[in-house]
């Protein structure tokens, strides 16, 4: 196959024709705060560069959350007005219940052990000969997307006869250890597990990168003057360390917390949600645009989303308060 220039000159076309736009709105802005007032220049300078991203998070974000909460009160095609009948069958429909269960279990385990695996392996690289081929190994997940981390471990899963050879890793294991091969994403509800424990590959990089750096920071007279006290190794880390980095541990759970209530690609890639694997954002998915509920799907949205944000804000807070203590 050539490359057609024809096919291509479109794309090309569009290309361009964003590119000038861009340097437009750049230029015009550039002008704009050349050209403001002089007793307001702050002010006006300010005003004209937030226009944009104000602009854009009001397309963006603002309209469709108030579009998709409308939606939620109303029925399948979004046409007739329905009331909370959509809350109410998301909170008393069984199906819907083991979805909530099961996003309910990502972010019990996925925070709590990833940030724990991420801090437990940098307090014990930190320092050592090799620390940074150690800390490149564990965070190198980091730099796969989750649809290639979610085929990598699908391939690890993968089920054989017990007659053939193996070509999943963990059957392998069972075999060479004398048991039979499991189809381990049918099983329930080990399969969720196995699911979550491929998001905590991923993020267990990110966790021990954050608590790595902030463990750095806590200056050297005080661990010398906890050892100088008689304090071991295990109290140092727990009555100096853990004390110090906490708030940097808090961060790191509440944004591995963030990314696990919106986990869709892991689930949609291994299992598509079957086998009582489903979680809020695929059955989001699932009802808005496979079955055409487009009220149900919506409030499944609205629901994650008050989930989100008051991590999101406890979050703001936290970093808010970090500055002014620098």
């Amino acid at each position: 196959m050539g490359f057609d220039i024809h096919s291509e000159l479109p794309k090309l076309l569009w290309l361009g024709i964003g590119t000038a736009a861009f340097l437009a709105v750049i230029g015009l802005l550039l002008v704009l705060v050349d050209h403001g007032p002089k007793s307001r220049r702050d002010w006006w300078q300010a005003a004209c560069f937030l226009s944009p991203a104000g602009l854009l998070l009001l397309v963006g974000l603002i309209y469709p959350v108030v579009r998709t909460t409308v939606l939620s009160f109303r029925d399948r095609a979004g046409a007739e007005w329905v009331g909370p009948s959509n809350y109410t069958w998301m909170f008393t429909q069984p199906e819907i219940l083991l979805v909530l269960r099961n996003t309910l279990l990502w972010v019990l385990f996925t925070p709590a052990l990833a940030t724990t695996i991420g801090l437990v392996y940098a307090v014990l690289v930190d320092r050592s000969r090799y620390e940074a081929v150690a800390k490149s190994l564990l965070f190198m997940p980091m730099a796969i997307s989750f649809v290639g981390a979610s085929i990598i471990w699908k391939f690890v899963y993968e089920y054989r006869p017990a007659e053939t050879d193996q070509i999943g890793l963990l059957n392998q294991i069972v075999v060479w250890l004398g048991g039979r091969p499991q189809q381990w994403l049918l099983d329930q509800p080990l399969n969720t597990l196995l699911l979550i424990v491929v998001l905590i590959w991923i993020q267990a990089g990110f966790a021990m990168v954050v608590q790595s750096a902030a463990i750095k920071a806590v200056p050297d007279e005080i661990i010398e003057a906890a050892r100088i006290d008689g304090a071991n190794g295990w109290q140092q880390f727990w009555r100096v360390t853990l004390p110090m980095i906490w708030p940097t541990v808090t961060v790191v759970l509440i944004t591995i917390s963030v990314q696990t209530l919106k986990v869709f690609d892991i689930v949609r890639t291994m299992t598509g949600g079957q086998f009582t694997t489903s979680v809020i954002a695929n059955e989001m998915y699932n009802q808005a645009f496979r079955y055409g509920e487009i009220g149900r799907g919506s409030a499944l949205a609205v629901f994650l989303f008050v989930l989100v944000v008051p991590l999101v804000l406890v979050q703001v807070r936290k970093i808010r308060r970090t500055r002014e203590a620098q």
